[in-house]
């Protein structure tokens, strides 16, 4: 029988949490399920390059991990901290790269995204003020939303956060924590430097201000010398939870993230752990050790920074011609992301219709502020696609803005 439709009822609405009432869909997301239509070009997304992943050695990895002995420990049930061989050399990177660390001290998490997910809902209450730079990471900005937090902007520069302006801000917001990304920023691609560093950690340090460094970039540097995190400068360090993920220098796919924690959250973000999801995937944790136990991890990464920073050279030798007149961008020593500031008079998200008719994405700016959002900015990633293909973009991004 024919459904009459005048007839057919209106979808039941459940009554939902004012957390989620007020959080928005990611545009990052929504551009992405746009470039799934053949012959889009897209800078959009902070996709590594899947031509560079270790396929091989994830496949030995896993089929290791999987064999008749291995299998009954890698198929089961794990401890909600993470596997310990996994802990214990997530620890060992940390040290080699300047951050010695206790395995005890490692909580292993689906995807760093997840670590913000629970501190937040360890630390947060509704109502609660949060530090973020000015723009942010926006999936982090959502998950403070949906603890009922409400992110605060610090002005920053060129070199980051300004540390006269965040001891203001925390007179002002009176705030439970600070989040930054201080190196190779997402999106603006900002590096802060040795010196500021070490003001902020002194502001840290005296305020007793509890900080989430995000560190999902650092390995990827291309120019400069390494510059030491937050969490190994001793005025900041008991305050400080440092996050980093292997999803940029291995595969997102895995969804291996972590959080290097002091003594006093320890319980608490466990605790938060097992209730959202008892544990981390154990096959995909087993795996993963088993690969940083037999890759060449400095090898392996060496070949991530020679292709990256050759893209990220088109990029920005490119970009000059293809944005409008008067028109700035970053230049970033590492990372993923460029980012760009048009000139007076210009929307981002206005001419991205333009762009994806000339078949070419890129991510407009304005939903990384936490407030007062620049309409004139944009994000562009580097790392997808090769220099030729970055330049047919390039050329699509030049007739979108009418060069």
């Amino acid at each position: 029988m024919p459904v009459d439709p005048d007839r057919v009822p209106s979808p039941v609405v459940p009554p939902l949490a004012a957390r989620a009432r007020g959080v928005a869909s990611s545009p990052v997301r929504e551009i992405l399920a746009l470039t799934e239509q053949p012959g889009v070009l897209s800078f959009a997304g902070g996709l590594p390059a899947p031509e560079l992943f270790d396929d091989a050695g994830l496949r030995d990895a896993f089929a290791a991990v999987l064999e008749p002995r291995a299998a009954e420990r890698s198929l089961q049930y794990s401890t909600t901290e993470g596997d310990p061989e996994l802990r214990r050399r997530i620890a060992d990177r940390l040290a080699v790269r300047g951050l010695p660390t206790d395995p005890d001290a490692v909580l292993v998490t689906s995807g760093s995204q997840q670590a913000l997910t629970l501190i937040a809902a360890v630390m947060l209450e509704p109502g609660d003020r949060i530090l973020v730079e000015e723009p942010s990471y926006l999936a982090a900005l959502q998950a403070f939303q949906m603890a009922g937090a409400v992110p605060a902007s610090v002005p920053c520069d060129d070199d980051g956060l300004i540390p006269d302006a965040l001891e203001r801000a925390v007179d002002e917001a009176r705030p439970k924590l600070l989040y930054t990304i201080p190196t190779f920023h997402n999106p603006t691609g900002r590096t802060i430097p040795d010196a500021r560093r070490e003001e902020i950690a002194s502001i840290i340090g005296d305020r007793e201000l509890w900080t989430i460094e995000d560190d999902p970039y650092g390995e990827l540097r291309y120019a400069g010398d390494p510059v030491a995190s937050l969490a190994s400068r001793p005025a900041a360090a008991p305050f400080v939870l440092a996050l980093s993920t292997l999803s940029k220098v291995a595969a997102p796919g895995l969804r291996i993230g972590w959080v290097r924690t002091p003594p006093s959250l320890r319980a608490p973000l466990v605790v938060a752990k097992q209730a959202a999801d008892l544990h981390s995937s154990t096959i995909d944790q087993a795996a993963t050790a088993r690969w940083l136990a037999h890759v060449d991890l400095d090898a392996h990464l060496e070949r991530l920074r020679a292709v990256y920073g050759e893209r990220r050279d088109t990029m920005l030798a490119g970009l000059p011609g293809a944005l409008p007149e008067g028109s700035t961008f970053t230049r970033p020593d590492g990372g993923m992301f460029v980012w760009v500031r048009l000139p007076e008079g210009h929307d981002a998200t206005a001419l991205l219709p333009r762009a994806l008719e000339q078949q070419v994405a890129y991510v407009p700016g304005a939903p990384f502020f936490a407030s007062d959002p620049d309409p004139r900015t944009l994000r562009v990633s580097f790392t997808t696609h090769a220099p030729v293909e970055i330049g047919h973009g390039l050329d699509r991004l030049a007739a979108a803005f009418g060069r």
